[in-house]
């Protein structure tokens, strides 16, 4: 098997892990969605690190963060990233609790878009006509929307911004995947710790009270959050960027299957309208940077030659 049919392949495991992932979180609704959060923090930096020592990365680790203090810009900037990208664990979380699954779904479809924006804004990136028409597109479908629930989708519009702006943030700063979810769960491990004691003072915590099962999915909601990202990080490499983007969609697609079937969520003819004009979005947007990475490699193959 070449190294782009197993890049392939590990991409889609990895986006059809987070598109499963509502069935996990689902589980554990029962446990208040800061502590999920705080747990998650916690798992998921005390997982990472262990894995990273089990693979001799701690000098490794060790160098990223004296690099990363070097430049305080950068090392501020992830601390960003990490309360960022915290802020949409706990959207995530407390959506799929609330019963607005399909919401989560809406927000990880027009998260592409809105980081293609945020490049053009912060990264003077040219933004093609086709990317604008796009953009229009699902920005009208987001209005549909609003104007359905007689309010801002917010909780897709949140998880949507703070992953963008996590993602511009990322791409400006370069770091392994593995060694890097480490150091952002640093950031915020000691206010998890801080938190869950606070939770411990007022009564009103779950791990360790409730019963082995409970206890047990939050331990391995680290290992649901940091396994992805490995995978994620293996498989990138091997595949080109255009075609991640195409296969990103595979997540929010069975989040919402899944929130509409499993879940029995609503899913009405506004909502079908509403999705369509984000989809047909997608689909001028995924096509345009396919012909546009093909032009590039037509381009190179005519100049090596």
């Amino acid at each position: 098997m070449t190294d782009s049919k197993k890049g392939v392949l590990v991409i889609i495991l990895t986006y059809t892990l987070w598109g499963f992932m509502p069935i996990f979180w689902k589980q554990i609704d029962h446990v208040p969605a800061d502590e999920i959060l705080a747990g998650r923090i916690i798992w998921s930096f005390l997982l990472t690190l262990g894995f990273i020592l089990l693979l001799n990365g701690g000098r490794q680790l060790w160098l990223d963060l004296k690099m990363l203090w070097a430049s305080k810009k950068k090392f501020f900037l992830l601390m960003l990233a990490s309360f960022l990208i915290s802020a949409n664990w706990f959207l995530y979380v407390y959506a799929v609790s609330e019963d607005r699954i399909v919401e989560t779904s809406l927000g990880y479809y027009i998260n592409p878009l809105i980081s293609m924006l945020l490049g053009a804004l912060f990264l003077k990136e040219k933004l093609s006509p086709a990317i604008k028409i796009a953009f229009l597109l699902a920005a009208t479908g987001v209005l549909i929307l609003t104007f359905s629930f007689g309010s801002l989708p917010w909780l897709a519009l949140g998880m949507a911004f703070s992953f963008a702006f996590y993602g511009l943030i990322k791409k400006t700063i370069r770091l392994d995947a593995l060694r890097g979810l480490a150091i952002e769960t640093l950031f915020v491990f000691p206010i998890a710790i801080a938190y869950y004691v606070y939770l411990m003072s007022i009564d009103r915590v779950s791990f360790l009270q409730i019963g082995l099962t409970t206890d047990v999915l939050l331990i391995a909601s680290g290992l649901v959050t940091a396994l992805p990202l490995l995978l994620f990080a293996i498989g990138a490499p091997l595949i080109p960027l255009y075609m991640i983007g195409f296969l990103q969609y595979i997540a929010p697609s069975l989040m919402l299957l899944i929130g509409v079937f499993i879940y029995g969520e609503a899913f009405d003819a506004v909502d079908l309208i509403s999705f369509s004009l984000i989809w047909s979005a997608l689909i001028l947007f995924t096509s345009s940077k396919f012909l546009e990475a093909r032009g590039i490699r037509k381009a190179n193959r005519k100049i090596s030659a």
